[in-house]
């Protein structure tokens, strides 16, 4: 990778892009990983941009994560939802895959609600379950703060409450009303993109961990810089390494987010009915 594709624009300038785009002016935004790109057909009066023409947002290459942001409402709520994220494993930098979470702050995003797929740890999950992450380990080697200070944002980020209460809250009420079972646990982030081996599955379900998987934890550090509230929602795809009698596969966990579509798009779409309603 060239030094010059690791140069990144002000997040201002990708806000005043976005700016540009947008007819709405979303305090809330989205990110979609695998299980969860349905939702944006359930988006009303929507519009979609290319992440390819805004300024410093990486492009994706993973199957299931498309590359485009969309704005619409969901649930009747204005939102930016944006339908795939690039990963630290593809060879891109910290810097380059929590870009958008600066630029979506910069625009003037105040919450972000985080997806993902992970792999179960916890012995009661299976597959298709759905756990609001509580809390995160971070296993990936490096932090996206590593390095100069952004002008006018801390350096030492308290994670004391990374994940805020009241976001959480309104997902569990959203899994109420839509008749959702909603796990709750940690989720463990590792680089990838190799699966774990069942020794180190063991030794992460001794350090707390419920779930793993390889992206979101980067994002929520960066967005709690920023100011924004937070939450996250993982979809357990699989049972992790050593759990289940099968071969791990990225197979398994697109055929697994497309058997929850249903049940994300009703949860999250009713999630952003109740927020839209606490404003």
């Amino acid at each position: 990778m060239s030094r010059m594709r690791n140069v990144l624009p002000n997040p201002q300038v990708a806000a005043a892009r976005l700016r540009r785009f947008c007819r709405l002016r979303p305090r809330l935004a989205i990110v979609l990983g695998s299980g969860f790109q349905a939702v944006v057909r359930a988006l009303e009066g929507a519009r979609k941009v290319s992440y390819s023409r805004l300024p410093g947002f990486p492009p994706t290459g993973v199957s299931g994560h498309a590359g485009e942001l969309w704005e619409g409402r969901l649930g009747g709520t204005p939102a930016l939802v944006l339908s795939g994220r690039a990963h630290f494993y593809e060879g891109h930098s910290m810097a380059q895959i929590t870009f958008a979470v600066r630029a979506l702050a910069a625009f003037g995003v105040r919450d972000l609600l985080l997806t993902n797929a992970a792999g179960g740890i916890n012995p009661r999950f299976r597959p298709g379950d759905l756990m609001l992450v509580r809390d995160h380990i971070n296993f990936m080697g490096t932090n996206p703060l590593r390095g100069p200070v952004s002008p006018g944002l801390p350096q030492f980020v308290d994670l004391t409450c990374a994940y805020d209460p009241a976001l959480g809250g309104l997902l569990e009420r959203a899994a109420r009303r839509c008749g959702v079972r909603l796990r709750r646990g940690v989720y463990l982030a590792v680089c990838g993109p190799s699966y774990e081996t069942p020794a180190e599955i063991r030794a992460f379900r001794r350090l707390g961990a419920d779930a793993v998987g390889m992206s979101t934890v980067p994002e929520v550090i960066v967005a709690r810089q920023c100011g924004l509230r937070v939450a996250a929602l993982s979809c357990i795809t699989n049972l992790a390494a050593g759990l289940a009698r099968g071969a791990l596969s990225h197979a398994e966990v697109l055929e697994t987010g497309q058997k929850i579509q249903t049940v994300a798009v009703g949860l999250l779409k009713t999630f952003a009915e109740l927020y839209g309603g606490e404003k």
